[in-house]
Parts: structure tokens; sequence; C-alpha cells
């Protein structure tokens, strides 16, 4: 069982939202940030942009786009003193445990799945108690792949001990983390936690589409049984 960390484990969007916020003095930017930090992993994944330098590059584009000039080493403080903001308001769902747990209990094999970068995903799963569920951690940053490339899926398997088909993914996007999946031949589970109406035109009938971590244990019983859940007695 595959999963992403960012807003399927841990509640990563409200945390970015209010530290941009705290920074900035005003609310209003989260979805400018959200689509210049998909441009700038967009190029990392075209091998367009090192990884090691991305997050830098994206804090000076977002704050040049607002009119807002900094030197090299005020954007390094800018985007250190976000990091240090955001890290202070990361959040496990309250589903994650409960579903982790019984993962655990079931004997499933885990493995988080993320595109961020090394040393933030490692402390954040340290952070909040999450480390020690996961037979493996796949990192964009450490690897140089990131999701949807089906290399991701198929590296996490084989670190897995199993095949592509003996897996599932599950994250909360819908094209990076279900789609993708579905592609690399991994059963596809896209965690829509805003329970949006589900659009037969845009979803996959070969997507499964849930939305929260409560409703995967019986899915993957029903399911996906090739991941070797136990039936309930």
């Amino acid at each position: 069982m595959c999963l992403d960390i960012d807003d399927t484990l841990v509640d990563f969007t409200n945390a970015g939202r209010r530290a941009l916020a705290a920074l900035l003095g005003r609310d209003d930017l989260w979805a400018e940030w959200e689509r210049t930090t998909d441009s700038h992993v967009a190029r990392v994944v075209a091998g367009e942009l090192e990884y090691a330098h991305m997050h830098h590059q994206r804090t000076r584009t977002f704050l040049g786009d607002l009119g807002i000039a900094l030197d090299t080493a005020s954007v390094t403080d800018f985007e250190l003193r976000r990091r240090t903001l955001q890290r202070a308001g990361w959040r496990l769902f309250d589903d994650v445990l409960p579903c982790l747990d019984w993962l655990r209990a079931a004997g499933v094999r885990l493995a988080a799945v993320t595109n961020a970068s090394g040393a933030h995903q490692r402390g954040k799963l340290a952070d909040l108690g999450l480390t020690r569920f996961f037979d493996h951690v796949a990192i964009a940053g450490e690897i140089g792949l990131a999701k949807p490339d089906p290399r991701m899926f198929t590296t996490v398997c084989l670190a897995l001990g199993c095949d592509p088909t003996e897996a599932v993914h599950i994250g909360d996007k819908l094209d990076i983390d279900a789609i993708g999946a579905r592609d690399a031949g991994l059963g596809a589970i896209w965690l829509d936690r805003a329970d949006n109406p589900t659009d037969p035109e845009t979803t996959p009938r070969d997507v499964h589409v849930i939305s929260a971590l409560d409703q995967l244990p019986q899915l993957l019983v029903t399911e996906y049984a090739r991941v070797g859940v136990p039936a309930p007695r």
C-alpha cells in the first residue's frame, strides 16, 4: 500500500496557507502560491530545474510576481521563516492514525510516496510520529523521479517486494496520484477530502474515490484483496 503524505496524511495546505498569510499579512495568495509551486515542480520533473534549487526559485518568482524584489539572502530568509512557521502548524488528519494502525495490524507493507524534498519530508514524518508505520519512504528529491512518472511507482513496488498489480496507491491529487498510479499498473484511489461530486467525464472508472481514510479499510477488503488484507470475520 502506497500513500501520499501532504494533504493525504498531513494537513499541509492549511499549515502552508497560515504560514504564508502570517508573513505577507494577507490570506488571498494561496492559489497563486500553488500555481507557482506546481509550475516549478513541473520544471523539475522535466529536468529543467534541479530539485535542490526549486524552493528558492519558486519563492523568488512568487515574490517577484507580487512586485517584491529581494536579493538572494532575503529570499533565503523568507523561505526559512515560511518553512519554520509551516512546520509548527503541521497536523495529522483525525483519520490517519486509526487507518495506519489498521493497515499495520492487517500485515500490509506500507510506503510513503511524495514529490517533496528528502530532509523536509523525513522530518515531517518523524515529527508527527509516522516513521514507524512505513517500510519504505520514496521521495522525489532523493531519487530523481516524481509522480506521475510510472517509474516512481514501480521503484516503490520494487522496494516493497511486490508487483505493481499487487499494490494500491492513494493520494489527494486525481491526476498525479490516482491516474499516475493507475497508468503504472497499480490500483488507484483518489482521496477527495473536499468530497466534491465526482464527474464521470474526468474521473476514470478504474479510479476509486473516497472522502476520508476511515473508508479505506472496507474498500481494500472489497476491491483490493491482492494487497493481502484479510476479510473481516
